[in-house]
Parts: structure tokens; sequence; C-alpha cells
């Protein structure tokens, strides 16, 4: 089960790591990266956090961005394409093909995000004081070994950027102790980031199991604004929107995954927080997730097995 399943997610994961939209994607999340350098540059004070704020809401964004992108298309492209049809006719279950393609895109996200973080780390240890000769040649250097890499082992050069976000991550993590605070604040919303867009992935994978790749991005997004304004919807005031908005934010604030915890105040991911901690907000993201996940996978999984695909 366990082989079928990986073979499922590594093939969506080439697939996507392929795709024009999410290089796209890619160029447009380290243009905005960028930007932050620039704003950060013209702020009279705390140049760090301007580039942690703004980078953690970067990140957050087109990670959603390409859940949904992903989590729309990857599906329809195998029907489109009628590729789906020899691959069902093998001892494959329909709930472990669409757990590997979920499986898949996540281990695309993953990579999105970890090398988003690891720029802005770069960028932020930058700002903070580092040597940009010393920051571009450590980046170079891990180019090189992936361009090396790329060349020597041509089947695997599709799986190169893994190691290759891993690195740029680790690298960008160790670089940026100079600014402890602002590099806890965007390594804490990249975790936060992954387990929300984990969610993302799972509501869009539960859309594309019986629609189009349009409606399923119009539901996701739906879904995810809601999510995101939950807190606000629970507590709506009666006086203003009436009994029965009211009553209807609220019960739209318990159907649907409470996003705004994924988004915490900086305090809290800075320690500086009085109650609460951040690893036990970690903890507690990271069980919220996985059992909205398992939960919209297992209905995916119930309403894909009963689509007819004639």
């Amino acid at each position: 089960m366990f082989a079928r399943i990986n073979v499922i997610a590594l093939n969506t994961y080439r697939e996507a790591v392929r795709a024009r939209v999410l290089h796209g994607l890619f160029g447009l999340a380290l243009a905005t990266g960028a930007y932050c350098l620039v704003v950060a540059s013209y702020a009279t004070r705390d140049h760090e956090r301007v580039v942690s704020d703004l980078g953690s809401a970067s990140i957050s964004i087109y990670g959603i961005i390409v859940a949904v992108v992903l989590g729309a298309t990857s599906l329809y492209q195998e029907l489109q394409l009628k590729t789906i049809f020899p691959i069902l006719t093998r001892p494959l279950r329909r709930w472990e093909y669409l757990v590997g393609k979920y499986l898949g895109t996540v281990l695309t996200l993953s990579v999105f995000v970890c090398m988003n973080t690891g720029a802005l780390l770069l960028a932020l240890a930058n700002m903070a004081g580092r040597s940009l000769a010393v920051t571009l040649g450590a980046v170079a250097l891990a180019l090189a070994l992936a361009g090396v890499a790329a060349w020597k082992l041509p089947r695997w050069r599709a799986y190169l950027p893994i190691p290759l976000a891993l690195a740029v991550l680790l690298l960008g993590f160790l670089y940026a102790d100079v600014a402890p605070d602002d590099r806890r604040v965007l390594a804490s919303s990249a975790s936060l980031t992954l387990l929300e867009v984990g969610i993302v992935a799972a509501v869009a994978t539960l859309f594309s199991s019986f629609s189009s790749p349009f409606l399923t991005a119009m539901f996701t997004f739906s879904v995810f604004i809601v999510g995101r304004s939950a807190d606000t919807l629970a507590k709506l005031p009666v006086k203003m929107f009436g009994e029965p908005i009211a009553r209807a934010g609220e019960f739209l604030s318990h159907v649907v995954p409470n996003l705004m915890f994924y988004v915490p105040p900086r305090p809290l991911l800075t320690g500086e927080a009085a109650s609460g901690s951040l690893a036990d907000h970690l903890v507690l993201a990271a069980g919220q997730s996985i059992a909205w996940v398992v939960g919209l996978l297992a209905l995916a999984a119930l309403v894909f097995r009963r689509r007819d695909f004639l």
C-alpha cells in the first residue's frame, strides 16, 4: 500500500516541479522578497522586523496560491489526458491514488515554502549585518553543487530541488543568527504556513474529486477566506447584523477550519507573549491540521470512489 502511494506521490511531485506556473509563482515570490528589502531599506528603524513581517506574509500568501493551483489542476490533468484510466486498472485503490496525489502536492509545497523561507532568511542575515559576499558565495556553492548533481545524475534531476531547498533553508537559518527574534518569526511562520497549506490542499483535493478546476479554485478560496475570518464570524454583533446573519456566521466558524490559528500575533512568535508558548501553539496547530487533513481526505476518498469518469 505504502509503495503504491509513494509512487503516485513522487510522480505528482515530478509533474508539479516541471509546471511553468509553479516557476512563475516562485519568481514572483522572490520578487516580493526583494520588494521587502526595498521597503525595509526606507524604514527609519527596525529594518529586520520589516523583512520578517512582510516576508512571513508573502510566504503565507504564495503558499496558499500554490496550494490552490496544484490542488485544483493536478487531478484534472490526469482526467483530461486520460492517464488516470491505465493507472486505476492496476491493483491500486482509488483512495490510495487520491492520497498519493495529495502527498505529492504537499511535498511540492514544502519545497516551495522552504526555498522561499531560506531566501528570506539569507536576506534577513544580510540586512542584519552579515557579509553579502559570504552569503552569495554560500548560495552560489549550493547552486553549483546542484548543477553538478543534475549533470551527473539526470534521472534524479527532478528531485534536486528537495535537497537544494533544505540546504538554502539551513544556510539561511544559520546565517540569520544575528537577528534571533526575526529569524524565529520567519521560521515559525513558515512552519505554521506549511500546516495551513496542508489543510488548504486537502480542501482543494476534496473539491477536485468531483468538480472542475475553476470551481475547485473558487470553492477553496471561499473556504480559505471564511477560515481566515472564523474568529470574526463567530462574534458578529447581533444588533448590527441581525440574528439570522449572526447565527449563520457562528455556524460557518464551526464547520470550516479556523485558519487564523496559523497566523498568531508576533509576540507569540518571538516568545514575548505573557500567556502561552510557541511550542504549545505549534503542537496544537499540528494536531488540528492533521485532524482536518485526515477528515477531508476521508471525505474526498468517499466521493472519489463513487465518481464515474465516463
